[in-house]
């Protein structure tokens, strides 16, 4: 879709989503960037693509449409090749129950595209509009089978082996290359955080790990090893001869008009060298707090602390358990012209636009404290420091929080209470720690259930023994504090179900009336696994004055637990309960990332 500028204005004007200050800076960014105004709308996050998309069509009085794309009948898509439909961005995807093809289009104000489709497809068309996204998406419906893709490009290609590496063999159109493509292609299409190329006695294995899951998607003839690598090293601008050592590097790759940055790390084993790339969507917006998962007390906590002018806010957890993104998300929200938000990470996962974002290298000297350091004497008004590892990183982080700075820091421990301290492990004075400290996260990753197969079950007597033990309900009382939760969620909108069928958790002796479970073979929409993508159960402890004379008498994280639990903080496993009574997971997902060994 390319809209004018004067049409861009009238709609963003119409729709209440930019005041004059906004627009001459967003003109004032068109001249200095050399973008037009609609990427700047819809990058800087004034409107979404799909509410600007749903405007223009009002506008132009053509349907605005949504497709389904796991709906799409394949006959009816190949109604126009494959190439035509990249061309020009255009998409057959139904027919009316008259007969007439509904094709969706990004412009169809396009009328030499419209020319040309009505001779490929007859005048009996009905156009709509749908967003870009959206038609890329239907458009990667043609690409049936990437697996069989991936083995019908390498049979193509010649034996090498892993020493004898030809330039040819990896040049930019070499199979080689096209199977790197369809490898990281396949990872994005099935929502893939990391791509394991790891060679084996007599193969290479190719794995994709989805919502934290590690899945062998293919393999490959061993006698591609050695080209695969190097193919993969070329594009990460690492040593193609070095082979004895570990590297790090990092590329960037469009795919369907959106960019991911890959980091790419090697590393030498017993068969060859291992490959792991993370994927990062860096076309991607910092998702909300309420979209990862915060709502109630945990919420209200949290928006408290990060509004407050100076202070640290510490977010802990395990490695994988999220961190990164609840930060990426906060900093994205205090992200604007007036203040010089500066981080020191490694490595640096989240591009946070306007941001000062310092990568860690200590072959350089960079060490989280030197760079803490650094930042320090950099008029920041925000720091993010990736994570505390030593008292020395502490203490600079410490004294920033007290000297009018807002600190973000991650922590490794089990739960919110164990970070304080463990501050006090690092050599902090309590009395520090009880001042500074504004709030402490805890957190974990949990899989989605599918929200198109999940089902509904009746616990047996088994199930709810051991969810009573787990989950410590163990009278009247604490059922009634879950029904209530569980009341409360349903209001806020926590889950997808109706208010009326979710409330399962009685206020009496008769408990929990059914759980959700996934289907062992699972759909379609979530690769028949049961669950499609991830979210965060959470613990908000808050600072008051009674959790700081706690911490300044040296108590136990234990005390500490009590009394915040009695101020009234949720904590992860009843966090967990509570969103896996409103369907959104399981009680065996919460179990299994927050049980301690």
């Amino acid at each position: 879709m390319r809209v004018s500028n004067k049409v861009i204005e009238s709609l963003l004007d119409k729709l209440g989503k930019v005041t004059p200050d906004q627009l001459e800076s967003l003109h004032q960014q068109e001249k200095n960037e050399h973008k037009s105004l609609q990427e700047l709308v819809l990058s800087s996050g004034l409107i979404s693509e799909k509410d600007l998309t749903k405007a223009f069509a009002e506008q132009i009085d053509v349907p605005f449409v949504e497709i389904n794309v796991k709906d799409i009948k394949k006959e009816i898509l190949h109604l126009i090749p494959e190439r035509i439909a990249r061309q020009y961005n255009a998409v057959v995807y139904d027919t009316t129950p008259e007969g007439a093809q509904l094709l969706a289009m990004e412009d169809p104000d396009d009328v030499q595209a419209i020319s040309f489709l009505q001779k490929q497809l007859g005048s009996d068309l009905k156009i709509v509009i749908a967003t870009h996204s959206n038609i890329l998406k239907a458009i990667d419906q043609y690409r049936e089978n990437i697996s069989s893709e991936i083995t019908e490009v390498i049979s193509s290609e010649e034996d090498t082996s892993q020493d004898d590496v030809a330039e040819e063999d990896i040049a930019e159109d070499s199979p080689i290359a096209q199977t790197v493509n369809l490898i990281i292609e396949g990872a994005i299409k099935l929502g893939a955080s990391d791509v394991h190329v790891e060679p084996r006695e007599s193969y290479v294995a190719v794995r994709y790990r989805i919502d934290g899951v590690l899945k062998e998607v293919n393999k490959l003839p061993k006698n591609v090893q050695g080209a695969l690598v190097s193919r993969i090293k070329i594009l990460s601008n690492l040593k193609i001869d070095e082979r004895r050592a570990p590297q790090d590097g990092r590329f960037k790759i469009n795919i369907n008009g959106l960019l991911y940055a890959l980091r790419v790390s090697t590393l030498p084993i017993t068969d060859g060298e291992k490959v792991v790339m993370r994927i990062l969507d860096e076309s991607s917006k910092a998702p909300t707090l309420n979209e990862l998962g915060y709502w109630g007390v945990s919420l209200k906590t949290i928006n408290h602390a990060i509004t407050q002018p100076h202070g640290m806010v510490l977010i802990t957890g395990p490695t994988g358990s999220g961190k990164s993104t609840s930060l990426f998300s906060i900093l994205s929200i205090l992200n604007n012209v007036t203040v010089n938000i500066s981080t020191v990470e490694d490595p640096v996962e989240y591009k946070i636009p306007g941001a000062n974002q310092t990568q860690v290298n200590p072959k350089a000297g960079m060490t989280f404290a030197s760079g803490l350091r650094a930042l320090l004497r950099q008029d920041p008004n925000i720091i993010m420091v990736g994570e505390i590892r030593d008292g020395e990183t502490a203490s600079l982080g410490v004294q920033a929080a007290l000297t009018g700075h807002l600190v973000f820091a991650t922590l490794h421990t089990n739960n919110a209470a164990t970070c304080l301290p463990r501050l006090l492990d690092m050599g902090i004075e309590p009395f520090l720690i009880a001042s500074t400290v504004r709030a402490v996260v805890g957190q974990r990753l949990v899989r989605r259930l599918c929200q198109y197969c999940k089902q509904k079950s009746k616990p047996s007597e088994n199930i709810l023994k051991r969810i009573e033990e787990s989950f410590n309900i163990n009278n009247l009382e604490s059922m009634q504090q879950i029904h209530s939760l569980e009341q409360q969620a349903a209001e806020e909108g926590i889950g997808v179900l109706n208010k009326k069928d979710s409330i399962n958790f009685g206020s009496n002796e008769k408990g929990i009336n059914f759980l959700w479970q996934a289907i062992d073979e699972g759909c379609d929409e979530c690769g028949h696994s049961g669950y499609k993508g991830r979210m965060g159960i959470y613990e908000v402890l808050g600072n008051n004055s009674d959790i700081q004379k706690l911490i300044v008498s040296n108590a136990t994280s234990d005390v500490i637990q009590q009394q915040a639990v009695k101020a009234g903080m949720i904590t992860m496993h009843l966090d967990g309960l509570v969103k896996a009574l409103r369907g959104l997971t399981t009680i065996e997902e919460i179990l299994r990332v927050t049980t301690e060994e």
